[in-house]
């Protein structure tokens, strides 16, 4: 049974656990020096505006995560820190990079039409417009049966119900920053046409699972084997993730956007170990050499309560 606290901490988060949609957007900027009044008040307002914005389509499931980066969190709110919170580690293997880019603010869109998306994310920036600089944006989309661009299914070990809870809200740990989340964020563009060279079964050797039914495989050093971490126990370390597609086929470019959600970032910063520098009984994450991660971000995702509580705790500069 989970405790008590877990479900307080599970009550007060923002919408890291809702259920995947077909559209998506994810918008990452920076903030302009003397543009914190304007990004804490729409920090403070985000529910509301959420639910003005999708009021009219209750349908639309529109919601929206929001994060901060570390150098910001000291200019927005300074004192305490949230215990894990720090820049994207940055790595370096023989053969690929985890590249660390800028970004102080994530906002995480989701709903089930484009309409609702877009207009969110134009009022978000009709308020930030001269307190950001935009980093990167992307519209995502869902990709026939939850596959990725690359022909295979995705998000298969996702935990569900309370074990998603578990594995991406803070809890007693962290007392002050109960109910919040940590975010890795990753852009990855896909060499699409080496990867449709390959055979089907040399694909799936790559990605560790059939490519039309799913069925795990027994591939040592597969992406699969490479992403599965485990604690000292033995048991696999979970993570949420919401990864989703991309694209502009007109320009060339087929991506990933992943985005990790973790009570900790130490477990999808093992499986990125495993993934860029490998370990003693693999190489690197096949998938990378078809796969190029062109940014990488850390943030914080803080609780509801947190959020509404902004106004009381700073005053406008």
């Amino acid at each position: 049974m989970p405790s008590s606290s877990m479900r307080l901490a599970d009550a007060q988060s923002q919408p890291v656990l809702s259920p995947p949609a077909p559209v998506a957007v994810f918008l990452v900027v920076t903030v302009e020096p003397g543009g914190e009044p304007e990004v804490r008040d729409l920090l403070a307002g985000l529910a509301g505006l959420v639910r003005a914005v999708g009021f009219p389509s209750p349908d639309g499931g529109l919601c929206c995560v929001a994060g901060v980066g570390s150098t910001a969190w000291d200019r927005l709110f300074g004192d305490p820190r949230p215990q894990e919170l720090h820049p994207f580690k940055e790595l370096e293997g023989a053969r690929h990079r985890a590249v660390s880019t800028p970004g102080d603010l994530l906002f995480h869109i989701r709903a089930s039409r484009t309409d609702l998306c877009f207009a969110l994310a134009a009022e978000i920036m009709k308020r930030l417009r001269d307190a950001v600089t935009v980093q990167d944006e992307v519209q995502a989309f869902a990709y026939f049966d939850s596959r990725n661009v690359l022909g295979f299914v995705d998000g298969t070990e996702n935990p569900v119900g309370q074990a998603a809870a578990e594995a991406a809200v803070v809890g007693d740990e962290d007392p002050a920053f109960s109910g919040g989340s940590y975010a890795i964020v990753q852009k990855y563009l896909h060499d699409v046409d080496a990867w449709e060279a390959l055979a089907v079964e040399a694909q799936e050797k790559v990605i560790g699972r059939s490519k039309l039914t799913n069925i795990e495989l027994d591939v040592p050093g597969s992406h699969k084997d490479v992403n599965t971490v485990t604690g000292p126990d033995g048991e696999e370390l979970e993570i949420l993730r919401g990864a989703m597609p991309f694209g502009r086929p007109g320009h060339g470019e087929f991506g990933t956007y992943f985005i990790a959600y973790a009570r900790t970032p130490e477990i999808p910063e093992a499986m990125m170990r495993k993934m860029f520098l490998g370990g003693p009984e693999s190489g690197p994450d096949p998938i990378l050499d078809y796969s190029q991660a062109v940014t990488g971000t850390l943030f914080f995702i803080p609780s509801v309560t947190f959020l509404e509580a902004i106004p009381e705790r700073f005053v406008a500069d």
